[in-house]
């Protein structure tokens, strides 16, 4: 991996915004909490953290940024989501009585897949691509019901995808910022530098 310092914008309408951008300090990149469009055109790749995703969207929709994540989607900058992430990129989802998503990303997602808060759990996921087991943490976790031909899984759990990537998109289910292993952050900045940045 390159030794270049990315500008990555977190996603700050809610959510676990403070944990992803302690893990880019620490892997020597600068986080941007974004909360507007201008903040946006200024970061090389961009995070939409766990949360609620029905908050996140709302916030999304009242500071203008739905069609601006879009719009960054489209130009191929790449983007990470987790967990509440997964269900806003994702094209729809299953049996929800209302539907919040970006369109981004062929998958259908389940909210709440895996239960509630106090079904919360760890388990040791094979990841394609990844020699050891990644120690996933999974709070309220959705999953992915079904993907598109041109999706990637990446890993699953109980036969349920947990981790996809389409392009310039990576979707995962759990948490990997509450844990010490960067090997999916270091996943989402591989994308960063195969694309034009904004950065010197």
């Amino acid at each position: 991996m390159s030794e270049q310092k990315y500008r990555i914008g977190i996603l700050g309408m809610q959510g676990a915004t403070e944990e992803h951008a302690s893990h880019l300090q620490q892997a020597g990149h600068e986080p941007i909490l974004i909360k507007n469009r201008e903040l946006l055109e200024t970061v090389d790749a961009l995070i939409i953290p766990g949360g609620e995703s029905t908050a996140i969207w709302r916030l999304m929709k009242k500071n203008n940024l739905v069609d601006a994540v879009k719009q960054f989607a489209q130009s191929k900058k790449p983007i990470f989501g987790t967990c509440a992430g997964l269900v806003l990129l994702g094209k729809g989802q299953v049996d929800a009585e209302q539907s919040v998503h970006l369109g981004l990303m062929d998958v259908q997602v389940k909210r709440n897949g895996f239960g509630r808060q106090r079904d919360s759990f760890e388990a040791n996921l094979d990841v394609n691509g990844m020699k050891e087991p990644y120690p996933a943490v999974f709070i309220r976790a959705p999953y992915i019901e079904s993907a598109g031909e041109r999706v990637e899984v990446l890993a699953a759990y109980d036969d349920k995808i947990v981790a996809a990537k389409e392009e310039n998109l990576i979707v995962a289910a759990f948490h990997p910022e509450l844990t010490d292993d960067n090997r999916f952050l270091e996943l989402f900045l591989s994308l960063v530098e195969e694309k034009p940045v904004l950065t010197v």
